[in-house]
């Protein structure tokens, strides 16, 4: 008697389930409302390719016309800008696509807004100096302060750029050392790659020696030195008695030379100089 009895109740359960599934399988608005939201969904993924796409060509328009404009242009700098811009639009657009596929599964998404904005409030104040970093790092890159190769100087540090990152910047010194600076302690940079620079050379003449004379030796020692040297891109200026003692004269010397060249510039000058008075036998030591 027991036993069927259980049997009658196991037939009954299946067949209440087969009925329940059946009711399921046949619910006709259940199946519009899957497939109005799959269409939905597929909608909302078109869509958001769709808009990285344009915004990502209008990136790369943007930074070609930058490019194409500026007169001192570092290609390498762009495409960091345009990369970095681009990931910025793919995270945002594909953050914004998770939360409407959600919101098609009927997920009640205020616990989980408040959930992310209490996680973003405890990692700001938990990293505060690495927020800034890169912060600082992201307007270094999009204002085009400095690019990598420039000879900056910021602070005490100076040296070529060898690496831009979001949090870091490393610099390579003159003597070798090798610099690595937090974005966030960049404050005022001195950039020496980003326009030409004018090298300065002034020359001691004994009070006795002819005026005349000097400038003329000195201005046929520096002939034909923008061939001779990259770093000089034109003819230098004499530009004559810079200041002048009881037993002697200086004579000021001025050129133009590529960005970060100043130094190669000034001593091939004095070379210049130095072998001319040499020939005209007029140098004695320390003076002309």
């Amino acid at each position: 008697m027991f036993e069927n009895t259980s049997s009658v109740g196991a037939v009954k359960q299946a067949l209440q389930f087969k009925d329940k599934l059946w009711n399921w399988l046949t619910d006709v608005d259940m199946w519009m409302h899957v497939l109005f939201s799959g269409i939905r969904i597929i909608i909302i993924l078109i869509l958001s390719r769709i808009i990285i796409r344009v915004v990502d060509n209008m990136i790369d328009r943007s930074l070609q016309r930058k490019i194409s404009t500026r007169l001192l242009s570092n290609s390498r700098r762009f495409q960091t800008v345009g990369g970095l811009l681009k990931n910025v639009v793919s995270i945002i657009c594909n953050f914004v696509v998770v939360f409407l596929i959600l919101s098609e599964f009927n997920f009640n998404l205020g616990p989980l807004l408040a959930g992310a904005s209490v996680l973003g409030l405890a990692v700001g104040f938990g990293a505060q100096s690495l927020v800034k970093d890169v912060i600082s790092g992201f307007f270094i890159i999009l204002e085009d302060q400095f690019a990598v190769g420039d000879v900056i100087q910021t602070g005490t540090y100076k040296g070529t750029v060898e690496m831009i990152g979001l949090r870091t910047t490393r610099l390579l010194s003159s003597t070798g050392e090798v610099h690595i600076l937090p974005n966030g302690t960049i404050i005022n940079v001195t950039n020496y790659s980003l326009a030409n620079a004018l090298a300065v050379v002034d020359v001691p003449v004994k009070i006795e020696r002819g005026l005349e004379v000097t400038l003329g030796i000195i201005g046929e020692a520096l002939r034909g030195i923008e061939e001779r040297s990259e770093s000089i891109l034109a003819y230098p200026s004499v530009l004559g008695i810079q200041s002048m003692s009881t037993s002697e004269y200086v004579i000021r010397v001025a050129v133009s030379c590529r960005p970060n060249a100043r130094d190669v510039a000034e001593r091939q000058i004095q070379s210049d100089i130095k072998q001319a008075l040499e020939r005209q036998g007029g140098l004695e030591t320390g003076q002309v």
